[in-house]
């Protein structure tokens, strides 16, 4: 995300949040009054969102000062102090739920993410995200997935073509799906990669028959199957599974082989990750 692009949507949440005034603060605390916060840890987990933070108390105030304790992506317990911010005591206030709503939401995803993380350790299967994300929050909280130690898939429906079942259906079939797909990057000038999903091993047997794809996605496999079709593909194209994973049946998939397992719950149904912000 650059800057200009980021700085809008600070803007929107600002609007969302302050309107035409926090008039709560605006008529209890005096301009001229100034203090510190904290933040403050309360639940296990992984740090995310720092940098976010910080670049949303310069946008708000640029005479606030941000002292950083513990950096994103480091594990942090209860009772941690993340960072102190000084400064202006109506600034501290009106910052104070945005920058805990990015900092929860993206350390819980954060936290999630490592967790599928860990449980793959030890094998060459990569956890991704999808696009199962929170609209206008998609950008923090893949970077999130980042920082939980995941991997981004797509961002979004222009960085890379994705053949699902819809698609080849509506296609009819996927020998067009694929060959139309070529074609049109060919047509534009695009250098993207091409994913194809497959339901079956008919359909897969269909994929490998046709080529020209850069991964296949095995859409709720079983792992026997996961395994068998793994071992037909044979590293000629990367390997991904899909569909009705859950973080239980995670490594028994993983050890099927495949590169990558996508996992919309890093990103659809998490929960955020406690932690307060509190005057010293």
């Amino acid at each position: 995300m650059n800057n200009q692009d980021f700085e809008q949507l600070i803007s929107l949440w600002f609007a969302e949040d302050i309107g035409d005034g926090d008039h709560t603060t605006l008529s209890s605390i005096p301009d001229s009054a100034t203090g510190k916060s904290q933040l403050i840890i309360k639940e296990d987990g992984i740090l995310a969102g720092v940098e976010v933070a910080r670049k949303i108390f310069q946008a708000f105030d640029p005479k606030l000062k941000m002292t950083i304790f513990i950096q994103d992506g480091s594990p942090v317990k209860v009772g941690d102090i993340a960072f102190v911010v000084e400064g202006k005591v109506q600034s501290l206030l009106q910052t104070e739920r945005l920058m805990l709503n990015i900092m929860q939401r993206m350390s819980g995803v954060a936290t999630r993410t490592n967790q599928y993380v860990k449980a793959l350790e030890g094998t060459n299967t990569r956890v991704l995200d999808t696009r199962k994300t929170t609209p206008g929050l998609r950008l923090l909280e893949k970077e999130a997935v980042r920082i939980g130690g995941g991997v981004n898939h797509r961002v979004g429906l222009y960085d890379m073509i994705l053949l699902k079942d819809n698609h080849v259906d509506f296609a009819g079939g996927i020998e067009n799906a694929i060959k139309r797909a070529k074609q049109y990057l060919k047509d534009k000038g695009k250098d993207l990669k091409i994913e194809i999903e497959v339901r079956n091993f008919e359909e897969l047997d269909r994929v490998l028959t046709v080529g020209g794809v850069d991964r296949i996605m095995l859409d709720n496999f079983t792992p026997e199957n996961t395994r068998k079709a793994v071992a037909i593909i044979n590293g000629k194209y990367e390997t991904e599974s899909s569909g009705g994973i859950t973080f239980d049946t995670l490594r028994t998939y993983a050890e099927c082989g495949v590169d990558y397992i996508s996992v919309g719950a890093l990103t659809h149904s998490v929960k955020s990750l406690d932690m307060s912000f509190k005057a010293v």
